[in-house]
């Protein structure tokens, strides 16, 4: 399978520059993939696709501020990192932009030295492993010194970082958001649980996994990073009463996917686990976990639009990307938002 199949025409007009202006007023198309028929909506109008009884999963991980900017001790070449995951002892794995200066032993200071970063092990395609070197609390020097690491994509300055969260990030961890749910308000959830839909929150912390481009002309030799995740005992058993009862399992994203699937395709069944996955679906993979998907429009050649092409059908997924294009729907992180439901 080539990487090629999945390219396809997208305006740069459409790549969504600024969040909607009102969280659930971004549109949303919903993809029927039993019919291969379509609807056009506003992500408001989600409620009345659920019916009591569904399991809507969501990835309640934060983004930390993970961008930062320094300079190398000695030379003061500048040098950027972007923290993808947390290790052991301080020790965090980074992607280095000026990664050809940094080598092992390598010190980049911060804001006149407040935080330091040591080069312990260099790692291919600019990933280097840092030794963070601070007084005090790691996280609370993150929060004064970092930036909100929004995709390259995104040229526009965001006036206020909370709309890069999710309104029910909880956990610290991520070097991205879980997109998809940055449409949802508590007024919808309130909407959900009145109809009878149970709400679980998992945890994956998004790196280099989730957003790396695909480099491999071969779908099937790209490699996948790993990326950290939890499930709790009290989402395990909601998880598989509900597949116990037959009932909808609907995932909000496409990291709260992968975490299911992941922990599905181990277990066989769901399980209090905290654990790694490099879980790669792209056609051809066997659908365990879930029943429908939220999504957001992604990237031409992704691993996201293979996965999402492997779950309702890369024919209908790629008529439903025209037809978005079409009606100009807006793109990636802050754009509208797809429902591929099975009813």
């Amino acid at each position: 399978m080539k990487t090629a199949e999945f390219d396809f025409y997208l305006p740069e007009k459409l790549i969504a520059q600024h969040p909607s202006d009102a969280r659930s007023n971004s549109r949303l198309f919903v993809v029927h993939k039993q019919t291969g028929e379509f609807e056009h909506k506003h992500f408001y109008d989600i409620v009345e696709y659920f019916k009591p009884g569904d399991v809507l999963v969501r990835n309640n991980t934060r983004v930390i501020p993970a961008r930062l900017y320094g300079t190398k001790e000695i030379t003061n070449a500048h040098v950027e990192l972007l923290l993808l995951k947390q290790l052991e002892n301080d020790i965090w794995e980074c992607l280095v932009g000026n990664a050809k200066v940094v080598k092992l032993g390598t010190i980049v200071s911060f804001n006149d030295g407040e935080l330091r970063a040591e080069c312990v092990e260099v790692k291919d395609k600019g990933i280097r492993r840092m030794k963070m070197l601070y007084d005090g609390i790691f996280m609370e020097v993150l929060e004064r010194l970092g930036n909100v690491p929004l995709p390259p994509y995104i040229k526009e300055k965001l006036n206020d970082p909370q709309r890069y969260q999710t309104v029910y990030a909880k956990v610290d961890g991520s070097a991205a958001a879980p997109t998809a749910g940055l449409h949802f308000t508590e007024e919808i959830f309130d909407q959900l649980r009145k109809k009878g839909v149970t709400i679980v929150d998992i945890t994956l912390h998004i790196g280099l996994g989730t957003f790396k481009p695909m480099d491999t002309e071969n779908v099937e030799d790209h490699i996948m990073h790993s990326e950290y995740y939890e499930m709790s005992q009290e989402a395990a058993d909601i998880l598989n009463q509900a597949k116990q009862d037959d009932r909808r399992i609907i995932s909000v994203g496409t990291t709260s996917t992968r975490t299911l699937e992941a922990i599905y395709k181990k277990y066989h069944c769901f399980k209090a686990c905290a654990d790694q996955t490099d879980i790669f679906i792209f056609p051809g993979y066997k659908w365990e976990a879930i029943d429908c998907i939220i999504t957001n429009f992604h990237l031409p050649k992704s691993t996201l639009i293979m996965m999402i092409s492997s779950f309702a059908g890369k024919d209908l997924i790629f008529k439903a990307y025209r037809e978005a294009v079409e009606k100009e729907y807006r793109f990636f992180s802050f754009g509208d938002c797809m429902f591929i439901t099975n009813e």
